[in-house]
Protein backbone atom coordinates (compact mmCIF):
# COMPACT_ATOMS: atom_id res chain seq x y z
CA UNK A 1 0.00 0.00 0.00
CA UNK A 2 1.59 3.22 -1.07
CA UNK A 3 0.46 6.52 0.31
CA UNK A 4 0.16 9.76 -2.19
CA UNK A 5 0.26 13.55 -1.81
CA UNK A 6 -2.69 15.32 -3.94
CA UNK A 7 -2.38 18.19 -5.28
CA UNK A 8 -5.74 20.47 -4.27
CA UNK A 9 -5.02 23.13 -7.09
CA UNK A 10 -4.82 20.33 -9.71
CA UNK A 11 -8.38 19.38 -11.56
CA UNK A 12 -7.33 15.97 -12.07
CA UNK A 13 -5.78 15.01 -8.63
CA UNK A 14 -2.26 14.70 -9.92
CA UNK A 15 -0.81 12.01 -7.83
CA UNK A 16 2.69 13.02 -6.85
CA UNK A 17 4.48 10.14 -5.36
CA UNK A 18 6.75 10.41 -1.59
CA UNK A 19 9.04 8.19 0.24
CA UNK A 20 7.48 6.79 3.67
CA UNK A 21 8.61 9.16 6.52
CA UNK A 22 10.28 11.79 4.29
CA UNK A 23 7.89 14.71 4.74
CA UNK A 24 6.79 13.00 7.69
CA UNK A 25 8.81 15.35 10.12
CA UNK A 26 8.49 19.08 11.80
CA UNK A 27 4.97 18.79 11.55
CA UNK A 28 3.72 18.85 15.83
CA UNK A 29 2.24 22.28 15.14
CA UNK A 30 -0.14 20.56 12.37
CA UNK A 31 -3.96 19.21 12.17
CA UNK A 32 -4.25 15.94 10.16
CA UNK A 33 -7.87 14.55 9.63
CA UNK A 34 -8.78 11.08 8.42
CA UNK A 35 -11.77 8.54 7.97
CA UNK A 36 -11.07 5.32 9.94
CA UNK A 37 -13.01 3.71 7.20
CA UNK A 38 -11.36 2.24 4.31
CA UNK A 39 -8.37 4.73 5.11
CA UNK A 40 -6.55 4.06 9.26
CA UNK A 41 -8.32 0.48 8.74
CA UNK A 42 -7.51 -2.03 5.90
CA UNK A 43 -10.88 -3.22 5.66
CA UNK A 44 -12.33 -2.59 3.08
CA UNK A 45 -15.80 -3.02 4.33
CA UNK A 46 -16.88 -2.09 8.02
CA UNK A 47 -19.99 -4.59 7.63
CA UNK A 48 -17.09 -7.13 10.24
CA UNK A 49 -17.72 -4.46 12.98
CA UNK A 50 -21.22 -3.85 12.62
CA UNK A 51 -21.04 -7.59 13.05
CA UNK A 52 -19.23 -7.24 16.13
CA UNK A 53 -21.65 -5.67 17.25
CA UNK A 54 -24.67 -6.93 16.47
CA UNK A 55 -23.16 -10.28 17.62
CA UNK A 56 -21.46 -9.51 21.41
CA UNK A 57 -23.75 -6.41 22.32
CA UNK A 58 -26.85 -7.69 20.86
CA UNK A 59 -27.72 -11.64 20.24
CA UNK A 60 -26.96 -14.23 17.64
CA UNK A 61 -30.49 -13.72 16.27
CA UNK A 62 -29.96 -10.14 15.48
CA UNK A 63 -26.38 -10.99 14.16
CA UNK A 64 -28.04 -14.01 11.51
CA UNK A 65 -30.32 -11.33 10.99
CA UNK A 66 -27.71 -8.72 9.77
CA UNK A 67 -26.38 -11.63 7.73
CA UNK A 68 -29.64 -12.22 5.87
CA UNK A 69 -29.89 -8.49 5.14
CA UNK A 70 -26.37 -8.94 3.56
CA UNK A 71 -27.03 -9.43 -0.14
CA UNK A 72 -29.64 -6.70 -0.07
CA UNK A 73 -26.75 -4.46 1.07
CA UNK A 74 -24.83 -4.89 -1.54
CA UNK A 75 -27.02 -3.54 -4.08
CA UNK A 76 -27.42 -0.19 -1.92
CA UNK A 77 -25.92 2.75 -2.21
CA UNK A 78 -23.10 4.06 0.35
CA UNK A 79 -25.35 6.12 2.45
CA UNK A 80 -28.61 3.82 2.44
CA UNK A 81 -26.35 0.75 2.89
CA UNK A 82 -25.13 2.41 6.34
CA UNK A 83 -28.39 3.86 7.61
CA UNK A 84 -29.86 0.00 7.23
CA UNK A 85 -27.01 -1.67 9.01
CA UNK A 86 -26.72 1.01 12.02
CA UNK A 87 -30.82 0.33 11.86
CA UNK A 88 -30.14 -3.39 12.01
CA UNK A 89 -27.43 -3.33 14.66
CA UNK A 90 -28.91 -0.52 16.63
CA UNK A 91 -32.16 -0.88 17.24
CA UNK A 92 -33.36 -1.67 20.61
CA UNK A 93 -29.55 -1.86 21.76
CA UNK A 94 -28.69 -0.87 25.70
CA UNK A 95 -26.03 1.98 25.60
CA UNK A 96 -24.12 -0.25 28.39
CA UNK A 97 -23.71 -3.02 26.43
CA UNK A 98 -22.18 -0.72 23.25
CA UNK A 99 -19.96 0.76 25.75
CA UNK A 100 -19.10 -2.83 27.17
CA UNK A 101 -17.89 -3.90 23.06
CA UNK A 102 -16.52 -0.46 22.31
CA UNK A 103 -14.20 -1.15 25.17
CA UNK A 104 -13.90 -4.63 25.38
CA UNK A 105 -14.11 -6.12 21.92
CA UNK A 106 -13.58 -3.90 18.97
CA UNK A 107 -9.98 -2.49 19.96
CA UNK A 108 -8.45 -6.11 19.34
CA UNK A 109 -9.89 -6.31 15.97
CA UNK A 110 -9.06 -2.20 14.86
CA UNK A 111 -5.73 -2.93 15.72
CA UNK A 112 -5.28 -5.89 13.74
CA UNK A 113 -6.23 -4.28 11.07
CA UNK A 114 -4.39 -0.62 11.64
CA UNK A 115 -2.84 0.43 7.92
CA UNK A 116 0.18 1.28 9.13
CA UNK A 117 1.21 3.82 6.75
CA UNK A 118 -1.40 5.87 7.43
CA UNK A 119 -1.02 5.25 11.26
CA UNK A 120 2.35 7.30 10.55
CA UNK A 121 0.83 10.21 8.94
CA UNK A 122 -1.95 10.56 11.52
CA UNK A 123 1.01 10.09 14.35
CA UNK A 124 3.11 12.52 12.98
CA UNK A 125 0.81 15.39 13.57
CA UNK A 126 0.22 17.24 16.90
CA UNK A 127 -3.34 17.47 16.66
CA UNK A 128 -5.43 14.47 15.24
CA UNK A 129 -9.09 14.73 13.79
CA UNK A 130 -11.43 11.66 12.58
CA UNK A 131 -14.11 12.22 10.72
CA UNK A 132 -16.60 9.37 10.19
CA UNK A 133 -19.98 7.87 8.96
CA UNK A 134 -19.15 5.64 10.66
CA UNK A 135 -21.33 5.58 13.94
CA UNK A 136 -19.03 7.52 17.04
CA UNK A 137 -20.08 5.15 20.10
CA UNK A 138 -18.15 2.47 17.71
CA UNK A 139 -14.63 4.32 17.01
CA UNK A 140 -14.04 6.89 19.60
CA UNK A 141 -13.08 4.94 22.67
CA UNK A 142 -10.59 2.93 20.75
CA UNK A 143 -9.28 6.27 18.67
CA UNK A 144 -8.93 8.44 21.85
CA UNK A 145 -7.51 5.40 24.29
CA UNK A 146 -5.44 4.03 21.94
CA UNK A 147 -4.46 6.29 18.94
CA UNK A 148 -4.55 9.41 20.82
CA UNK A 149 -6.93 10.54 18.57
CA UNK A 150 -8.00 14.45 19.91
CA UNK A 151 -11.30 14.51 18.57
CA UNK A 152 -13.87 12.38 16.71
CA UNK A 153 -16.67 13.12 14.36
CA UNK A 154 -18.78 10.21 13.53
CA UNK A 155 -22.36 9.82 12.78
CA UNK A 156 -24.49 10.81 15.75
CA UNK A 157 -27.16 7.95 16.98
CA UNK A 158 -30.65 9.31 18.25
CA UNK A 159 -31.52 7.34 22.06
CA UNK A 160 -34.45 7.08 24.13
CA UNK A 161 -33.54 6.53 27.72
CA UNK A 162 -30.80 3.31 27.95
CA UNK A 163 -31.35 2.45 24.45
CA UNK A 164 -30.75 3.24 20.80
CA UNK A 165 -33.70 3.41 18.77
CA UNK A 166 -31.57 2.89 15.54
CA UNK A 167 -31.91 6.45 14.09
CA UNK A 168 -29.58 9.01 12.89
CA UNK A 169 -28.61 12.74 14.15
CA UNK A 170 -26.08 15.21 12.41
CA UNK A 171 -22.34 15.80 12.81
CA UNK A 172 -19.92 18.82 12.04
CA UNK A 173 -16.92 19.62 10.11
CA UNK A 174 -13.51 20.97 10.44
CA UNK A 175 -10.62 23.03 7.89
CA UNK A 176 -7.57 20.48 8.64
CA UNK A 177 -4.40 21.35 7.63
CA UNK A 178 -3.34 17.56 6.35
CA UNK A 179 -6.20 14.87 5.27
CA UNK A 180 -5.67 11.02 4.32
CA UNK A 181 -8.30 9.18 2.22
CA UNK A 182 -8.69 7.07 -0.30
CA UNK A 183 -9.11 7.45 -3.90
CA UNK A 184 -12.83 7.16 -3.84
CA UNK A 185 -15.24 10.13 -4.86
CA UNK A 186 -16.20 10.48 -1.26
CA UNK A 187 -12.67 10.74 -0.04
CA UNK A 188 -12.06 13.28 -3.03
CA UNK A 189 -14.73 15.75 -1.98
CA UNK A 190 -13.68 15.06 1.95
CA UNK A 191 -9.90 16.15 1.63
CA UNK A 192 -10.82 18.57 -0.62
CA UNK A 193 -11.29 20.57 2.27
CA UNK A 194 -7.91 20.18 3.75
CA UNK A 195 -5.12 22.34 2.68
CA UNK A 196 -3.09 19.33 2.08
CA UNK A 197 -3.89 15.35 1.92
CA UNK A 198 -2.30 12.27 1.63
CA UNK A 199 -5.00 9.18 -0.26
CA UNK A 200 -4.41 5.71 0.20
CA UNK A 201 -3.92 3.53 -3.16
CA UNK A 202 -5.50 0.33 -2.86
CA UNK A 203 -4.10 -0.74 -6.40
CA UNK A 204 -0.69 -1.19 -4.68
CA UNK A 205 -1.89 -2.95 -1.72
CA UNK A 206 0.90 -5.01 0.37
CA UNK A 207 1.83 -6.74 3.40
CA UNK A 208 4.14 -3.55 4.25
CA UNK A 209 0.94 -1.63 5.50
CA UNK A 210 -0.18 -4.00 8.46
CA UNK A 211 1.13 -3.04 11.48
CA UNK A 212 2.93 -5.28 13.62
CA UNK A 213 1.75 -6.10 17.30
CA UNK A 214 5.31 -4.31 18.51
CA UNK A 215 4.22 -0.83 16.31
CA UNK A 216 0.80 -0.82 18.44
CA UNK A 217 0.09 2.86 19.86
CA UNK A 218 -1.13 1.09 23.28
CA UNK A 219 -0.66 -2.80 24.51
CA UNK A 220 -3.13 -4.62 23.88
CA UNK A 221 -3.41 -7.02 26.85
CA UNK A 222 -7.30 -7.55 27.52
CA UNK A 223 -9.90 -7.81 25.21
CA UNK A 224 -13.46 -9.52 25.65
CA UNK A 225 -16.37 -10.82 23.49
CA UNK A 226 -16.41 -14.72 21.93
CA UNK A 227 -15.74 -14.14 18.31
CA UNK A 228 -12.31 -14.88 17.73
CA UNK A 229 -12.27 -13.73 13.92
CA UNK A 230 -13.14 -11.00 11.82
CA UNK A 231 -16.64 -11.57 11.04
CA UNK A 232 -17.08 -10.40 7.26
CA UNK A 233 -20.20 -11.79 5.14
CA UNK A 234 -18.31 -15.17 3.85
CA UNK A 235 -16.85 -15.68 7.63
CA UNK A 236 -20.00 -15.28 9.48
CA UNK A 237 -21.73 -17.48 7.04
CA UNK A 238 -19.27 -20.04 7.56
CA UNK A 239 -20.04 -19.68 11.38
CA UNK A 240 -23.46 -20.44 11.17
CA UNK A 241 -23.06 -23.45 9.33
CA UNK A 242 -20.87 -24.67 11.51
CA UNK A 243 -23.12 -23.68 14.72
CA UNK A 244 -24.96 -27.07 14.83
CA UNK A 245 -21.87 -29.65 13.92
CA UNK A 246 -19.92 -27.54 16.27
CA UNK A 247 -22.45 -27.94 19.48
CA UNK A 248 -23.03 -31.36 18.94
CA UNK A 249 -18.44 -31.82 19.00
CA UNK A 250 -18.40 -30.03 22.37
CA UNK A 251 -21.22 -31.86 23.83
CA UNK A 252 -19.22 -35.12 22.34
CA UNK A 253 -15.75 -33.56 23.72
CA UNK A 254 -17.73 -33.12 27.37
CA UNK A 255 -18.56 -35.84 27.26
CA UNK A 256 -15.57 -38.22 26.33
CA UNK A 257 -13.49 -36.00 29.03
CA UNK A 258 -16.33 -36.40 31.64
CA UNK A 259 -16.55 -39.76 31.26
CA UNK A 260 -13.71 -41.83 29.71
CA UNK A 261 -10.80 -43.03 30.89
CA UNK A 262 -6.96 -40.84 30.22
CA UNK A 263 -5.96 -42.97 27.21
CA UNK A 264 -9.61 -43.27 25.52
CA UNK A 265 -10.23 -40.02 26.23
CA UNK A 266 -6.90 -38.74 24.55
CA UNK A 267 -7.81 -40.87 21.11
CA UNK A 268 -11.09 -39.73 20.50
CA UNK A 269 -10.38 -36.11 21.86
CA UNK A 270 -7.92 -36.18 19.34
CA UNK A 271 -9.86 -37.82 16.38
CA UNK A 272 -12.98 -35.10 16.99
CA UNK A 273 -10.41 -32.57 16.07
CA UNK A 274 -8.80 -31.18 19.71
CA UNK A 275 -5.36 -31.20 18.49
CA UNK A 276 -2.87 -31.37 22.35
CA UNK A 277 0.40 -30.88 22.44
CA UNK A 278 2.57 -31.82 25.33
CA UNK A 279 6.50 -31.03 25.83
CA UNK A 280 8.33 -32.44 29.16
CA UNK A 281 7.44 -35.58 31.36
CA UNK A 282 6.12 -35.91 34.81
CA UNK A 283 7.10 -34.77 37.60
CA UNK A 284 9.05 -37.09 39.75
CA UNK A 285 7.15 -38.00 43.74
CA UNK A 286 7.79 -35.38 46.39
CA UNK A 287 11.19 -36.68 48.76
CA UNK A 288 8.90 -35.02 52.07
CA UNK A 289 5.49 -37.08 51.01
CA UNK A 290 3.66 -34.10 50.11
CA UNK A 291 1.95 -33.46 46.63
CA UNK A 292 4.01 -31.68 44.54
CA UNK A 293 2.51 -28.35 42.81
CA UNK A 294 1.91 -27.74 39.66
CA UNK A 295 2.05 -23.57 38.92
CA UNK A 296 0.14 -23.30 35.47
CA UNK A 297 -0.03 -19.96 33.10
CA UNK A 298 -3.82 -19.29 33.04
CA UNK A 299 -5.24 -19.35 29.00
CA UNK A 300 -9.26 -21.36 30.11
CA UNK A 301 -10.62 -23.02 32.94
CA UNK A 302 -9.87 -26.29 31.10
CA UNK A 303 -6.23 -25.52 32.26
CA UNK A 304 -6.31 -27.85 35.08
CA UNK A 305 -8.23 -30.67 32.90
CA UNK A 306 -5.80 -30.67 30.07
CA UNK A 307 -3.07 -30.91 32.93
CA UNK A 308 -4.93 -33.92 34.41
CA UNK A 309 -5.55 -35.10 30.68
CA UNK A 310 -2.05 -34.88 29.87
CA UNK A 311 -0.08 -36.41 32.96
CA UNK A 312 -2.72 -39.26 32.98
CA UNK A 313 -3.58 -38.76 37.07
CA UNK A 314 -6.50 -36.99 38.87
CA UNK A 315 -4.87 -33.66 40.07
CA UNK A 316 -7.14 -30.85 42.67
CA UNK A 317 -7.34 -27.74 41.12
CA UNK A 318 -8.09 -24.57 43.75
CA UNK A 319 -9.30 -21.20 42.12
CA UNK A 320 -11.17 -18.32 43.34
CA UNK A 321 -14.13 -17.83 41.24
CA UNK A 322 -15.26 -20.80 39.78
CA UNK A 323 -19.53 -20.92 39.20
CA UNK A 324 -21.39 -23.62 40.53
CA UNK A 325 -22.48 -24.69 36.81
CA UNK A 326 -18.28 -25.12 36.57
CA UNK A 327 -17.78 -27.05 39.60
CA UNK A 328 -20.49 -29.62 38.24
CA UNK A 329 -19.40 -29.88 34.86
CA UNK A 330 -15.18 -30.02 35.78
CA UNK A 331 -13.95 -33.66 35.52
CA UNK A 332 -11.56 -33.26 38.23
CA UNK A 333 -11.84 -31.89 42.01
CA UNK A 334 -11.69 -28.09 42.35
CA UNK A 335 -11.97 -26.17 45.17
CA UNK A 336 -12.58 -22.82 45.73
CA UNK A 337 -10.19 -20.31 47.77
CA UNK A 338 -12.07 -17.90 50.40
CA UNK A 339 -9.28 -14.78 49.29
CA UNK A 340 -8.17 -14.88 52.97
CA UNK A 341 -5.03 -15.14 52.76
CA UNK A 342 -4.04 -17.29 56.09
CA UNK A 343 -7.07 -19.84 55.51
CA UNK A 344 -6.51 -20.42 51.96
CA UNK A 345 -3.07 -21.48 52.77
CA UNK A 346 -4.76 -23.68 55.54
CA UNK A 347 -6.64 -25.02 52.29
CA UNK A 348 -3.52 -25.69 49.93
CA UNK A 349 -1.41 -27.20 52.82
CA UNK A 350 -4.09 -30.12 53.57
CA UNK A 351 -4.73 -30.24 49.59
CA UNK A 352 -0.86 -30.80 49.12
CA UNK A 353 -0.90 -33.57 51.86
CA UNK A 354 -3.94 -35.62 49.94
CA UNK A 355 -1.93 -35.20 46.74
CA UNK A 356 -0.31 -33.09 43.91
CA UNK A 357 -2.41 -29.67 43.18
CA UNK A 358 -2.74 -27.28 40.21
CA UNK A 359 -2.76 -23.59 40.50
CA UNK A 360 -3.16 -20.49 38.37
CA UNK A 361 -1.29 -17.48 40.35
CA UNK A 362 -2.59 -14.86 38.10
CA UNK A 363 -6.03 -15.33 38.92
CA UNK A 364 -7.33 -15.02 35.94
CA UNK A 365 -7.42 -15.80 32.19
CA UNK A 366 -5.38 -13.69 29.52
CA UNK A 367 -5.94 -13.62 26.25
CA UNK A 368 -2.89 -12.17 24.60
CA UNK A 369 1.07 -12.70 24.70
CA UNK A 370 1.30 -11.56 28.32
CA UNK A 371 1.12 -12.76 31.92
CA UNK A 372 -0.29 -11.14 34.64
CA UNK A 373 0.82 -10.78 38.11
CA UNK A 374 1.81 -13.72 40.02
CA UNK A 375 0.34 -14.06 43.07
CA UNK A 376 2.76 -15.04 46.41
CA UNK A 377 0.81 -17.09 48.61
CA UNK A 378 1.84 -20.42 46.69
CA UNK A 379 5.21 -19.76 46.88
CA UNK A 380 4.97 -19.67 50.59
CA UNK A 381 3.92 -23.11 50.89
CA UNK A 382 5.66 -25.54 48.76
CA UNK A 383 8.84 -26.27 48.07
CA UNK A 384 8.35 -29.08 45.29
CA UNK A 385 7.30 -26.85 42.61
CA UNK A 386 6.66 -27.12 38.91
CA UNK A 387 5.89 -24.69 36.77
CA UNK A 388 3.83 -25.21 33.25
CA UNK A 389 3.73 -23.61 30.64
CA UNK A 390 0.15 -23.70 29.13
CA UNK A 391 -1.22 -22.17 25.94
CA UNK A 392 -4.10 -22.29 23.75
CA UNK A 393 -5.22 -21.28 19.82
CA UNK A 394 -8.74 -21.01 19.08
CA UNK A 395 -9.71 -19.85 14.86
CA UNK A 396 -13.67 -19.53 15.68
CA UNK A 397 -14.55 -18.64 19.69
CA UNK A 398 -12.94 -17.57 22.38
CA UNK A 399 -12.98 -20.13 25.73
CA UNK A 400 -13.09 -17.07 27.99
CA UNK A 401 -15.02 -14.53 28.94
CA UNK A 402 -15.64 -11.07 31.53
CA UNK A 403 -18.65 -9.74 30.86
CA UNK A 404 -20.71 -13.03 29.97
CA UNK A 405 -21.73 -16.07 30.96
CA UNK A 406 -18.67 -18.11 32.56
CA UNK A 407 -19.89 -21.49 32.67
CA UNK A 408 -20.36 -21.75 28.66
CA UNK A 409 -16.79 -21.08 28.62
CA UNK A 410 -15.69 -24.72 28.12
CA UNK A 411 -18.18 -24.96 25.87
CA UNK A 412 -17.55 -21.92 23.26
CA UNK A 413 -13.78 -23.24 23.34
CA UNK A 414 -14.42 -26.69 22.26
CA UNK A 415 -16.70 -25.57 19.83
CA UNK A 416 -13.60 -24.39 17.50
CA UNK A 417 -13.01 -26.50 15.08
CA UNK A 418 -9.62 -27.50 15.77
CA UNK A 419 -9.09 -26.36 19.33
CA UNK A 420 -5.33 -26.69 20.01
CA UNK A 421 -4.29 -26.70 23.42
CA UNK A 422 0.00 -26.91 23.94
CA UNK A 423 1.28 -27.92 27.64
CA UNK A 424 4.87 -27.38 28.56
CA UNK A 425 5.93 -28.87 31.62
CA UNK A 426 9.01 -27.51 32.87
CA UNK A 427 11.84 -28.49 35.39
CA UNK A 428 11.24 -28.69 39.30
CA UNK A 429 12.19 -25.49 40.43
CA UNK A 430 15.79 -25.85 42.45
CA UNK A 431 15.81 -25.63 45.81
CA UNK A 432 17.53 -22.53 46.14
CA UNK A 433 14.96 -20.73 44.12
CA UNK A 434 12.09 -21.39 46.50
CA UNK A 435 11.50 -20.29 49.81
CA UNK A 436 13.40 -22.79 51.86
CA UNK A 437 16.24 -21.95 49.67
CA UNK A 438 15.66 -18.19 51.29
CA UNK A 439 13.98 -16.76 48.84
CA UNK A 440 10.65 -14.42 49.53
CA UNK A 441 7.05 -15.29 48.77
CA UNK A 442 7.03 -12.31 45.99
CA UNK A 443 10.62 -13.35 44.53
CA UNK A 444 9.88 -16.73 44.04
CA UNK A 445 6.14 -15.82 42.31
CA UNK A 446 8.77 -13.12 40.18
CA UNK A 447 10.89 -15.48 39.13
CA UNK A 448 8.35 -18.60 38.10
CA UNK A 449 6.73 -15.55 35.83
CA UNK A 450 9.88 -14.65 34.17
CA UNK A 451 10.64 -18.30 33.46
CA UNK A 452 7.23 -19.35 32.46
CA UNK A 453 7.26 -16.15 30.02
CA UNK A 454 10.27 -16.59 28.60
CA UNK A 455 8.67 -20.73 27.88
CA UNK A 456 5.77 -19.01 25.82
CA UNK A 457 7.93 -15.65 24.46
CA UNK A 458 5.10 -13.84 26.62
CA UNK A 459 6.43 -10.34 28.39
CA UNK A 460 5.89 -10.24 32.03
CA UNK A 461 3.67 -7.46 33.17
CA UNK A 462 2.33 -6.02 36.42
CA UNK A 463 -1.42 -6.02 35.97
CA UNK A 464 -3.68 -7.88 37.76
CA UNK A 465 -7.28 -9.55 37.88
CA UNK A 466 -8.66 -6.48 39.30
CA UNK A 467 -7.21 -4.25 36.09
CA UNK A 468 -8.58 -6.99 33.66
CA UNK A 469 -12.31 -6.96 35.15
CA UNK A 470 -12.54 -3.17 35.85
CA UNK A 471 -10.98 -2.61 32.29
CA UNK A 472 -13.46 -5.27 30.26
CA UNK A 473 -16.50 -5.87 33.24
CA UNK A 474 -16.61 -2.85 35.11
CA UNK A 475 -16.19 -4.97 38.65
CA UNK A 476 -14.10 -6.27 40.25
CA UNK A 477 -14.04 -9.79 39.20
CA UNK A 478 -15.98 -11.59 41.99
CA UNK A 479 -17.96 -14.44 39.97
CA UNK A 480 -21.89 -14.88 40.95
CA UNK A 481 -22.28 -18.43 42.02
CA UNK A 482 -25.35 -18.63 39.65
CA UNK A 483 -23.34 -18.31 36.64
Amino acid sequence: MVLGRISNSSDDWAELQWRLGKDLHGRKSQTVVCDIHGCLLRSHSFFPYFMLVAFEAGSIFRAFFLLLLCPILFLLDYDLKMRVMIFITFCGLRKKDMDNVSRAVLPKFYLENINLHAYEVLESAGSKVVFTTVPRVMVEGFLKEYLRVDSVMGTELHTNGKYFTGLLSSSGLLRPDIGVGTSNIHDHLFISLCKEAYVVNRSEENKSAIMPRERYPEALVFHDGRLAFLPTPAATLSMFMWLPIGIFLALFRLFVGICLPYNLSILLGVGSGVNIRVKGSAPKKSLNGKGVLHVCTHRTLLDPVFLSTSLKKPLTAVTYSLSTMSEIMAPIRTVRLSRDRRRDGETMQRLLREGDLVVCPEGTTCREPYLLRFSSLFAELADEIVPVAMNTNVTMFYGTTASGLKCLDPVFFLMNPRPSYSVHILEKVPREMTCAGGKTGHEVANYLQRQLAAALGFECTSLTRRDKYLMLAGNEGVVNDKR
